[in-house]
């Protein structure tokens, strides 16, 4: 990951109250971290650190668009993206992070967030991701099953008619693999 230190955060440099820090977040932020879920995006991103009795509470926000794969046709789609996020920091004897909390040396207290920016823009994306209906690529979609047509449930309907198949196959028919 290289984002030249873009993203590191000395707590030292903050006092009490709140310091709100902002970055855009483009294409070189994505490929620098060597990601394959999202290589392109336009985002803006704030970070404000709140100082506490026992560490510090950080809150990113970012707003704005990635490109990322069309479930079904798996060609690249935009996605708005509005993401939040809070992280608890607290100084230490050495770095840790449990999921809950941060925990980095009290000697050298410096976090690189560079990785929590993206987590949170990922976590933002919904889980089925797909262009609006008829933006798929053609030569795809014409292989896609619609919820409107038939074989598009597992089971076979009553009512359905037997597909006409290529006849190359029907000689595998006979096979049996049975001994």
């Amino acid at each position: 990951m290289d984002t030249a230190g873009r993203f590191k955060i000395d707590f030292r440099e903050f006092g009490d109250g709140e310091t709100t820090l902002s970055w855009t977040l483009d294409d070189h932020f994505f490929s620098a971290l060597d990601e394959q879920e999202i290589e392109h995006g336009q985002l803006q991103a704030t970070l404000r650190v709140k100082k506490k009795a026992a560490g510090f509470l950080l809150v990113i926000h970012a707003t704005g668009i990635i490109e990322i794969p069309c479930d079904r046709c798996l060609a690249p789609m935009t996605q708005p993206i509005e993401a939040e996020d809070e992280i608890e920091v607290r100084l230490g004897d050495q770095f840790d992070d449990d999921g809950e909390r941060i925990i980095v040396p009290e000697d050298r207290p410096i976090l690189d967030i560079a990785w929590n920016l993206y987590e949170t823009i990922a976590l933002a994306i919904p889980i089925a991701h797909v262009h609006p209906e008829g933006g798929c690529m053609e030569d795809v979609s014409q292989f896609l099953v619609t919820d409107d047509e038939p074989g598009s449930d597992d089971g076979e309907s009553a009512t359905s008619t037997p597909q006409p198949t290529d006849s190359r196959w029907d000689a595998l028919k006979g096979l049996s693999f049975d001994e």
